[in-house]
């Protein structure tokens, strides 16, 4: 039976949902922007194998807010498993959720295994864009980060009450467009709401964003991978996402980068997997759930 239930991490309550069974716990983590309710249908799929848990990370969903550091989120993810007894947790993670989750086996080499959905952090100098002229890659980055700004920019702000219809319906159409669960898309959307004095917003706040895109640009995981002794795989897209389109040669390059780091630790096991974006877990949540429970499987 599925379980919803606020967790005391200290500083701040923690939303989990807890998807049942006695088979091995596998804490699963939503990216930047995202919540528990859109890691459902992956964990849905992971269920036959483990006992899944999803996560609203610190500043998101129906979780607390709080100031954004690896080791607070690192330690929210202590306080689940000790409050919900969860005896050496796999550790799976989309984006910033992967970026957890190989910090997480960095910390913790009792851990069976971790894994990351496309847990890198964003390009930020040209040495990220083998390939690419080294002029061109300042000014594609250049334009990238203006992008960043511009959401960063946005971030948090209030909702007309007029505009919430319209923008229920965009999801909507989103998720028939990326042939996503529509309820659990729209599950996903209404959990980051905020209504507070009158007023709507949507998580994360403008300042957790803001934490959130400086701890991501200046996090450098080659020496996190070659720390780690836990099995840890790196699951790794293949092709852009449509918005990544008017960036294709600077996101081309930065995936072979991120091969490129894979392949330079000996003991990383990773996966390019085949026709998969950013959004994988959206795009292959049944093929990702076989990789995810091979892997653990085989290094139980």
């Amino acid at each position: 039976m599925i379980n919803d239930r606020l967790v005391d991490a200290g500083d701040l309550p923690l939303a989990v949902r807890d998807f049942g069974g006695n088979e091995p716990p596998l804490i699963l983590l939503h990216g930047a922007g995202g919540n528990l309710a859109h890691m459902t249908t992956l964990a849905r799929a992971l269920r036959p194998r483990h006992r899944v848990i999803t996560v609203d990370l610190r500043g998101h969903g129906r979780s607390g807010e709080g100031d954004w550091t690896w080791d607070a989120a690192l330690g929210d993810l202590a306080s689940v498993c000790v409050q919900l007894e969860l005896d050496r947790p796999a550790v799976v993670g989309h984006s910033l959720g992967g970026m957890l989750a190989a910090l997480w086996g960095q910390r913790h080499p009792e851990s069976p295994g971790v894994i990351s959905l496309d847990g890198n952090p964003p390009p930020t100098r040209p040495e990220h864009l083998p390939g690419l002229d080294p002029e061109k890659a300042e000014t594609e980055l250049a334009r990238l980060h203006a992008v960043f700004d511009a959401m960063e920019a946005a971030a948090g702000q209030v909702i007309e009450a007029t505009k919430l219809p319209d923008l229920v319906e965009r999801q909507q159409m989103a998720a028939r467009d990326m042939g996503a669960n529509e309820k659990v898309w729209i599950e996903g959307f209404r959990r980051n709401l905020v209504h507070e004095r009158g007023e709507t917003s949507i998580r994360p706040s403008a300042g957790t964003t803001a934490q959130l895109r400086a701890l991501m640009n200046s996090l450098d995981l080659a020496p996190v991978y070659a720390a780690t002794s836990c099995p840890e795989l790196v699951v790794l897209p293949t092709r852009n996402l449509p918005e990544q389109e008017p960036f294709a040669e600077l996101y081309e390059a930065h995936r072979r980068f991120l091969v490129q780091q894979a392949r330079s630790v000996p003991h990383l096991r990773y996966l390019a997997l085949e026709d998969a974006s950013h959004a994988m877990v959206i795009e292959q949540p049944t093929l990702l759930a076989s990789v995810i429970g091979d892997f653990l499987a085989e290094h139980r």
